[in-house]
Protein backbone atom coordinates (compact mmCIF):
# COMPACT_ATOMS: atom_id res chain seq x y z
CA UNK A 1 0.00 0.00 0.00
CA UNK A 2 1.59 3.16 -1.19
CA UNK A 3 -1.59 5.35 -0.46
CA UNK A 4 -3.94 7.00 2.41
CA UNK A 5 -6.45 9.11 2.84
CA UNK A 6 -5.83 12.27 5.05
CA UNK A 7 -8.43 15.08 6.10
CA UNK A 8 -7.72 18.10 5.37
CA UNK A 9 -9.21 21.43 4.19
CA UNK A 10 -9.12 23.10 1.10
CA UNK A 11 -9.08 26.36 -0.58
CA UNK A 12 -11.41 27.14 -3.35
CA UNK A 13 -11.70 30.89 -4.18
CA UNK A 14 -13.49 31.93 -1.59
CA UNK A 15 -15.14 28.68 -0.13
CA UNK A 16 -13.98 26.39 2.49
CA UNK A 17 -14.44 23.11 2.42
CA UNK A 18 -13.74 19.70 4.07
CA UNK A 19 -11.77 17.42 2.07
CA UNK A 20 -10.05 13.53 2.08
CA UNK A 21 -7.11 14.10 -0.07
CA UNK A 22 -4.42 10.59 -1.04
CA UNK A 23 -1.44 11.17 0.13
CA UNK A 24 1.34 9.48 -0.97
CA UNK A 25 2.83 7.19 2.48
CA UNK A 26 7.17 7.23 3.18
CA UNK A 27 8.81 5.21 5.20
CA UNK A 28 12.69 4.32 6.50
CA UNK A 29 14.21 0.95 5.73
CA UNK A 30 17.48 -0.16 6.89
CA UNK A 31 18.97 -1.75 4.14
CA UNK A 32 22.19 -4.42 5.10
CA UNK A 33 24.48 -6.10 2.77
CA UNK A 34 25.68 -9.49 3.83
CA UNK A 35 24.40 -8.98 7.00
CA UNK A 36 26.59 -5.56 7.57
CA UNK A 37 24.43 -2.11 7.57
CA UNK A 38 24.74 0.09 4.53
CA UNK A 39 22.31 2.86 4.74
CA UNK A 40 18.60 4.04 5.61
CA UNK A 41 16.90 4.64 2.49
CA UNK A 42 13.04 6.53 3.04
CA UNK A 43 11.43 4.94 0.20
CA UNK A 44 7.74 3.95 -0.77
CA UNK A 45 6.86 0.60 1.24
CA UNK A 46 6.42 -1.52 -2.15
CA UNK A 47 9.07 -3.20 -4.63
CA UNK A 48 11.08 -3.43 -1.47
CA UNK A 49 13.10 -6.76 -2.48
CA UNK A 50 13.43 -4.88 -5.99
CA UNK A 51 14.60 -1.74 -3.84
CA UNK A 52 17.30 -3.77 -2.19
CA UNK A 53 18.72 -5.87 -5.07
CA UNK A 54 18.61 -2.51 -7.28
CA UNK A 55 20.38 -0.21 -5.33
CA UNK A 56 23.89 -2.75 -4.60
CA UNK A 57 24.02 -3.06 -8.51
CA UNK A 58 23.48 0.81 -8.76
CA UNK A 59 26.51 1.57 -6.36
CA UNK A 60 28.55 -0.54 -8.02
CA UNK A 61 28.41 -2.91 -4.43
CA UNK A 62 27.95 -6.32 -6.34
CA UNK A 63 27.87 -7.50 -9.42
CA UNK A 64 25.17 -10.51 -8.85
CA UNK A 65 22.05 -10.28 -6.05
CA UNK A 66 22.03 -14.19 -4.75
CA UNK A 67 19.41 -13.01 -2.53
CA UNK A 68 17.29 -10.47 -0.78
CA UNK A 69 15.12 -11.21 2.84
CA UNK A 70 12.82 -9.14 4.12
CA UNK A 71 12.24 -8.17 7.97
CA UNK A 72 10.10 -5.74 9.14
CA UNK A 73 11.80 -2.58 8.29
CA UNK A 74 15.06 -4.54 7.36
CA UNK A 75 15.93 -5.13 3.26
CA UNK A 76 18.93 -7.82 3.86
CA UNK A 77 20.77 -8.25 0.64
CA UNK A 78 23.03 -11.03 -0.46
CA UNK A 79 25.91 -11.21 -2.48
CA UNK A 80 29.77 -11.36 -3.71
CA UNK A 81 30.75 -7.98 -2.65
CA UNK A 82 32.95 -5.85 -5.41
CA UNK A 83 35.41 -4.26 -2.64
CA UNK A 84 34.71 -1.10 -0.17
CA UNK A 85 33.44 2.02 -1.13
CA UNK A 86 33.52 5.66 0.54
CA UNK A 87 30.08 7.14 0.11
CA UNK A 88 28.61 10.57 -0.87
CA UNK A 89 25.60 12.41 -0.01
CA UNK A 90 23.33 13.12 -2.95
CA UNK A 91 21.48 16.60 -4.35
CA UNK A 92 18.50 14.36 -3.34
CA UNK A 93 19.46 13.56 0.16
CA UNK A 94 20.30 9.95 -0.52
CA UNK A 95 23.68 8.25 -0.24
CA UNK A 96 25.54 6.39 -2.69
CA UNK A 97 29.02 5.20 -3.75
CA UNK A 98 31.54 7.97 -4.71
CA UNK A 99 33.36 5.55 -7.28
CA UNK A 100 33.50 6.19 -11.01
CA UNK A 101 30.91 4.43 -12.75
CA UNK A 102 31.37 0.91 -15.13
CA UNK A 103 31.79 1.42 -18.79
CA UNK A 104 28.71 0.42 -20.83
CA UNK A 105 29.05 -1.77 -23.45
CA UNK A 106 25.71 -2.71 -25.97
CA UNK A 107 25.05 -2.33 -29.32
CA UNK A 108 21.60 -1.76 -29.41
CA UNK A 109 19.80 0.74 -31.33
CA UNK A 110 15.96 1.70 -30.73
CA UNK A 111 14.00 4.20 -32.94
CA UNK A 112 13.11 7.73 -32.58
CA UNK A 113 9.53 7.09 -31.72
CA UNK A 114 10.71 3.85 -28.91
CA UNK A 115 11.76 7.27 -27.50
CA UNK A 116 8.45 8.95 -27.48
CA UNK A 117 6.58 5.38 -26.44
CA UNK A 118 9.03 5.44 -23.45
CA UNK A 119 7.97 8.41 -21.81
CA UNK A 120 3.89 7.87 -22.42
CA UNK A 121 4.57 4.78 -19.74
CA UNK A 122 5.88 7.17 -16.91
CA UNK A 123 2.20 8.42 -16.05
CA UNK A 124 1.44 5.96 -13.18
CA UNK A 125 -2.13 5.76 -11.08
CA UNK A 126 -0.52 6.96 -7.38
CA UNK A 127 0.51 10.18 -9.55
CA UNK A 128 -1.97 10.31 -10.85
CA UNK A 129 -3.92 10.26 -7.46
CA UNK A 130 -1.14 12.21 -5.26
CA UNK A 131 1.05 13.94 -7.76
CA UNK A 132 4.05 13.25 -5.40
CA UNK A 133 5.86 10.74 -6.71
CA UNK A 134 8.48 9.70 -9.37
CA UNK A 135 8.27 7.02 -11.84
CA UNK A 136 10.68 5.00 -13.58
CA UNK A 137 9.83 2.63 -16.46
CA UNK A 138 12.19 -0.35 -17.80
CA UNK A 139 12.05 -1.84 -21.83
CA UNK A 140 13.78 -4.61 -23.37
CA UNK A 141 13.40 -5.38 -26.77
CA UNK A 142 10.61 -2.45 -27.23
CA UNK A 143 8.50 -3.67 -24.55
CA UNK A 144 7.39 -2.66 -21.50
CA UNK A 145 8.56 -4.82 -18.55
CA UNK A 146 8.19 -3.33 -15.24
CA UNK A 147 6.95 0.42 -13.72
CA UNK A 148 8.12 1.29 -10.51
CA UNK A 149 6.94 4.68 -8.14
CA UNK A 150 8.71 6.29 -5.37
CA UNK A 151 8.42 9.23 -3.16
CA UNK A 152 12.30 9.16 -4.37
CA UNK A 153 13.50 9.45 -7.72
CA UNK A 154 16.62 7.51 -7.21
CA UNK A 155 14.82 4.47 -5.71
CA UNK A 156 12.77 4.14 -8.62
CA UNK A 157 16.12 3.38 -11.23
CA UNK A 158 16.88 0.89 -8.15
CA UNK A 159 13.23 -0.74 -8.41
CA UNK A 160 13.46 -1.11 -12.30
CA UNK A 161 17.15 -2.67 -12.08
CA UNK A 162 15.76 -4.72 -8.64
CA UNK A 163 13.38 -6.24 -10.93
CA UNK A 164 15.75 -7.02 -14.14
CA UNK A 165 17.68 -8.65 -11.81
CA UNK A 166 15.84 -10.85 -9.77
CA UNK A 167 13.93 -12.07 -12.89
CA UNK A 168 17.00 -12.61 -15.05
CA UNK A 169 16.70 -10.35 -17.25
CA UNK A 170 19.56 -8.95 -19.33
CA UNK A 171 20.14 -5.20 -18.50
CA UNK A 172 22.55 -4.38 -21.67
CA UNK A 173 18.91 -4.84 -23.70
CA UNK A 174 16.78 -2.76 -21.88
CA UNK A 175 16.16 0.98 -21.91
CA UNK A 176 15.37 3.08 -19.09
CA UNK A 177 12.83 6.31 -18.94
CA UNK A 178 12.46 8.25 -15.63
CA UNK A 179 10.67 10.92 -14.44
CA UNK A 180 13.11 12.49 -12.81
CA UNK A 181 16.23 14.95 -13.36
CA UNK A 182 19.64 13.32 -14.24
CA UNK A 183 22.69 14.55 -12.09
CA UNK A 184 25.75 12.47 -12.00
CA UNK A 185 24.15 10.18 -9.17
CA UNK A 186 21.44 9.23 -10.98
CA UNK A 187 23.53 8.76 -14.28
CA UNK A 188 26.08 6.35 -12.15
CA UNK A 189 23.12 4.33 -11.17
CA UNK A 190 22.00 3.46 -14.99
CA UNK A 191 25.83 3.17 -15.92
CA UNK A 192 26.75 0.61 -13.36
CA UNK A 193 23.67 -1.57 -14.04
CA UNK A 194 25.13 -1.58 -17.35
CA UNK A 195 22.00 -0.37 -19.23
CA UNK A 196 23.14 1.62 -22.16
CA UNK A 197 20.08 4.34 -22.83
CA UNK A 198 18.12 6.28 -20.38
CA UNK A 199 15.52 8.72 -21.22
CA UNK A 200 13.77 11.51 -19.00
CA UNK A 201 11.57 13.78 -18.40
CA UNK A 202 13.82 16.20 -16.95
CA UNK A 203 16.91 17.92 -17.20
CA UNK A 204 20.78 16.96 -16.49
CA UNK A 205 23.34 18.88 -15.20
CA UNK A 206 27.16 19.42 -16.93
CA UNK A 207 28.44 16.84 -14.14
CA UNK A 208 25.40 13.77 -15.86
CA UNK A 209 26.82 14.76 -19.04
CA UNK A 210 29.96 14.41 -18.69
CA UNK A 211 29.40 10.95 -16.81
CA UNK A 212 27.15 9.77 -19.01
CA UNK A 213 30.02 10.46 -21.86
CA UNK A 214 32.54 8.75 -20.31
CA UNK A 215 30.84 5.60 -19.09
CA UNK A 216 29.05 5.42 -22.65
CA UNK A 217 25.70 5.70 -21.70
CA UNK A 218 23.30 7.39 -23.69
CA UNK A 219 21.67 9.95 -22.48
CA UNK A 220 18.41 11.83 -23.10
CA UNK A 221 16.72 14.52 -21.65
CA UNK A 222 13.59 16.89 -21.76
CA UNK A 223 11.95 14.35 -23.38
CA UNK A 224 8.46 15.28 -23.58
CA UNK A 225 5.67 15.57 -26.12
CA UNK A 226 7.38 15.24 -29.67
CA UNK A 227 10.17 16.37 -28.87
CA UNK A 228 12.98 15.18 -26.94
CA UNK A 229 17.25 15.89 -26.33
CA UNK A 230 20.24 13.38 -27.10
CA UNK A 231 23.50 14.71 -24.86
CA UNK A 232 25.52 11.78 -25.20
CA UNK A 233 26.16 8.58 -27.60
CA UNK A 234 23.73 9.54 -30.18
CA UNK A 235 24.69 6.18 -32.09
CA UNK A 236 21.71 4.39 -30.33
CA UNK A 237 19.26 6.48 -31.56
CA UNK A 238 18.80 5.55 -35.23
CA UNK A 239 17.72 8.89 -37.61
CA UNK A 240 20.02 11.20 -35.12
CA UNK A 241 23.22 8.82 -35.04
CA UNK A 242 24.83 10.90 -37.90
CA UNK A 243 24.47 13.82 -35.82
CA UNK A 244 27.43 13.85 -33.33
CA UNK A 245 28.57 16.25 -30.91
CA UNK A 246 30.93 16.10 -28.06
CA UNK A 247 30.71 17.48 -24.78
CA UNK A 248 33.06 19.86 -23.58
CA UNK A 249 35.74 19.38 -20.39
Amino acid sequence: MMIRQYPAIQVRGNEVVRIEDTICIEDSFHLYLNDKLLTELTASPDQLEELGAGFVVCEGLVQDVETVQLSGSEIRVYGKPKGESAWVLRSSGGVGTRKAPRKVTSSITIEPKAVLRTIRELESKVWRKTGAVHCSVLFLDNNLVVRSSDVGRHNTIDKVVGFAVLNGINLSRCVIGCTGRQPVGMVSKVANAGVPIVISKGASTDKGILTADRAGLTLICFARGERFTVYTHPHRIRAVASHRHQPSG
